[in-house]
């Protein structure tokens, strides 16, 4: 698959959403330049933040801080105020209060501070504690392949690996639109190695599988048996992805950052994201090399993010 007629219909449905993103950082070129492309393509309605401390919207984003964790805020309206003027704060609050569908920023701010501000504003998903991310691969022969987690948690635990495998599993129908299928990776298959990370591999399978049933998984799963028919048909001959995953939840950050980059590099996929999920509502991080398209394009992810299917 060429990435263009994919990135063409998440565009589309994007707009059919008609909704409404905030860019959090207006003060530089590449944002206002997206804001005009997203508007241009009518993909949706866009507030680009410079300095919101002369917005009336502060004082209600200001009481939804502080009524989220007040002790961030010092207890103090006061204090509250001035963290909701604050661009990245303002906008995960806009998002937070209903305001807006979803915000992006990263362009010029670290991941760090931007996943800071969406845990204040926003905070994770119903059932999900451990906010992570995934990269989208628009691959040549394989169509559209989920990599998680690539970006957020080093070393997770089994329960961490079933909130990641949520979390993607839920965007991969709101962002690509067809069923998860969804494969927890690791050295060895259905047995053939043993240890500590093939134990934490099987019990996130098992507390993933009690939370979303209906979603068919497997594990533990080398590449090669979640993605190819004929590997799996020897190697798993039972499961119930038959080397047809599309959802490859990596069992650490180290495996999930090296295979999208070779993936990236090697068989020429393009990569979209990191993506960040997990979260009640849509905010999403930049690379601050990001290009206006690249800007818009994650704009529009947002907001099939916020999408409810």
């Amino acid at each position: 698959m060429t990435p263009g007629p994919f990135i063409d219909e998440l565009k589309q449905r994007a707009a059919a959403l008609r909704g409404h993103v905030v860019l959090s950082e207006g003060t530089d070129d590449r944002v206002r330049e997206a804001a005009a492309i997203l508007e241009r393509e009518r993909i949706c309605r866009v507030t680009v933040v410079t300095d919101p401390s002369g917005d009336p919207r502060v004082e209600r984003v200001a009481g939804h801080l502080l009524a989220r964790k007040p002790e961030k805020a010092g207890r103090s309206m006061e204090r509250a105020r001035h963290y909701a003027s604050q661009p990245l704060l303002f906008a995960a609050g806009l998002v937070a209060i209903g305001e807006a569908d979803a915000t992006v920023g990263g362009s010029l701010a670290t991941t760090a501070d931007v996943l800071r501000a969406a845990f204040w504003a926003v905070g994770p998903a119903p059932g999900i504690t451990t906010v992570s991310s995934a990269f989208y691969m628009v691959t040549r022969d394989r169509g559209v392949l989920s990599f998680t987690d690539c970006g957020v948690v080093q070393y997770p635990s089994a329960e961490q690996l079933a909130d990641i495998a949520v979390a993607a599993a839920r965007d991969r129908v709101r962002i690509v639109g067809d069923r998860p299928r969804v494969a927890f990776l690791s050295h060895g298959t259905r047995g053939s190695a043993e240890g500590e990370s093939i134990l934490r591999v099987r019990a996130a399978l098992a507390r993933f599988r009690e939370i979303m049933p209906g979603v068919p998984a497997d594990g533990e799963l080398q590449a090669d048996a979640a993605l190819v028919a004929g590997v799996a048909e020897r190697k798993a001959p039972d499961s119930v992805l038959g080397g047809d995953a599309n959802v490859l939840v990596f069992p650490d950050l180290d495996s999930g950052n090296i295979a999208y980059k070779l993936v990236q590099r090697l068989a020429h996929a393009v990569a979209l994201g990191p993506i960040v999920q997990g979260l009640a509502r849509p905010c999403c991080d930049l690379s601050r090399g990001a290009s206006a398209d690249d800007i818009a394009l994650v704009a529009a992810i947002a907001l099939l993010q916020s999408s409810h299917p």
